[in-house]
């Protein structure tokens, strides 16, 4: 009789942590969709797209509040232990995790509303939706391997978010050589700056998913020191007189 309510306990949590697990999915589709209307609303500069972009970030944050109290009632009814706890505990860092890199895309169409009103600054804007495709891919394969539990898989997506770091790197020092080069480039070029940083931030959130799914399998967070390539809080630009 003990054996059967046991097995009846670990069904029912099985059920609770799926229904979790598909909400974390979901919210994560949303956010990939997010990263690339940020990028095309950058690129195009439709800011009714970007509007529509703005108010669909509400969802995103529905959800993370629902999964929040799944999980505070999955834990209080359930008491998981060892494997299934790590199970809720990672689910809950995904999810808030997915919710920052969704804030940091309706950020980047709030700032395309200024730089609208300017002329675009080289091909910054190019560059930045190149690096908002490659995270939209990095968390598109971190779900999947969030979902199957692949080690290798997460450990790629951690090494991958060099790439944009690097991308990050290169526009940095392009944006602030526009800006010394003509004052008129400030106002546009910060805002590029920051809507840059806002991506190589969704890259870095992408990777500590990856980081979950180690945690998640292994018990542990991965040994090594995650790798960071953006030196932009280093990099001095010197401004040269002209003769």
């Amino acid at each position: 009789m003990e054996a059967n309510n046991d097995q009846h306990i670990s069904s029912a949590f099985d059920k609770d942590l799926r229904q979790i697990e598909d909400l974390v999915v979901t919210m994560g589709g949303l956010v990939e969709t997010q990263i690339e209307e940020a990028a095309e609303v950058l690129t195009t500069r439709d800011l009714e797209r970007g509007e529509r972009l703005i108010a669909s970030d509400k969802r995103v944050d529905e959800i993370e509040q629902e999964i929040d109290s799944l999980v505070v009632r999955l834990i209080a009814l359930r008491q998981p232990t060892a494997g299934d706890l790590r199970s809720v505990l990672a689910a809950l860092k995904v999810a808030a995790d997915l919710e920052r890199i969704g804030d940091y895309a309706k950020n980047i169409a709030k700032r395309t509303k200024v730089l609208a009103q300017v002329e675009p600054v080289g091909s910054s804007a190019k560059s930045i939706r190149r690096m908002c495709l490659m995270v939209r891919q990095m968390v598109k394969d971190v779900l999947d391997a969030y979902l199957t539990r692949d080690l290798a898989s997460a450990a790629d997506i951690r090494l991958r978010d060099e790439e944009v770091d690097q991308v990050h790197n290169n526009l940095f020092r392009a944006l602030l050589t526009y800006m010394l080069e003509d004052p008129r480039n400030i106002t546009p070029c910060m805002h590029l700056l920051f809507i840059a940083k806002n991506v190589e931030r969704m890259g870095d959130h992408t990777t500590s998913v990856a980081e979950q799914i180690t945690y998640l399998v292994t018990g542990e967070l991965p040994d090594e020191e995650r790798p960071k390539g953006d030196t932009t809080s280093t990099t001095l630009i010197e401004h040269q007189d002209s003769v």
